[in-house]
This record gives structure tokens, C-alpha cells and sequence, in this order.
């Protein structure tokens, strides 16, 4: 039997680092454990959607669609939301050197 590196096997199935398909996948993940950690922060907090909803002032509908699926939430919801959560939010944004010729 051979076997295989975790790389190879994600290079096979999602593509390679630096590709569409890759980049694409690695967003989708990040904004559902995103939207999971949304989730559990709301639980531990022994809150419900509707009242998180009423914190922010949207619909316990929303609260639902950003922890199943935040792939359509503004950054400023994400915000309102983590705020009132009262979690500590550090974004962090690396832009790649530029050559210039």
C-alpha cells in the first residue's frame, strides 16, 4: 500500500496552493468556522438567535444564515456580531511585496 502526504491528497482533491480551486476552498472554510465559532460563542453565552438578533439589530433569521453559511455577511455585520459577543476582533491583512521594474 502506498501512502500519501496530506498535501499530495489536498493537491489531488482541492488543487494546488496558489490556485483558484485551492484559495477558493481555503475562503469557504475559514468563513464556516467563522460562522462556527459564531455559533458557540452565542451558546456559551446561553443566548438565542433571536436575541442575539436584537443586540445587532437584524432578524434571528440572519443570525441563522451567518453561522450556517457567512459566505454573504458584510464585514461590518461580522462585527456587530462579534461585538456583541463582547469578543476581541484582530484582522489581519498581508498584501504581497510588489516588484517594481
Amino acid at each position: 500500500m502506498k501512502a500519501y502526504s496530506l498535501e499530495h491528497v489536498q493537491e489531488q482533491i482541492i488543487g494546488k496552493k496558489g490556485s483558484l480551486e485551492r484559495e477558493i476552498f481555503e475562503l469557504e472554510l475559514q468563513m464556516d468556522l467563522i460562522g462556527n465559532a459564531i455559533k458557540q460563542s452565542r451558546k456559551e453565552r446561553n443566548m438565542t438567535q433571536s436575541e442575539l438578533g436584537n443586540l445587532i439589530g437584524v432578524q434571528k433569521s440572519q443570525i441563522s444564515r451567518i453561522e450556517n453559511n457567512p459566505n454573504n455577511v458584510t464585514l461590518e455585520t461580522l462585527v456587530r456580531v462579534f461585538n456583541a459577543l463582547q469578543a476581541t476582533i484582530k484582522l489581519q491583512i498581508e498584501l504581497p511585496k510588489l516588484v517594481v521594474n
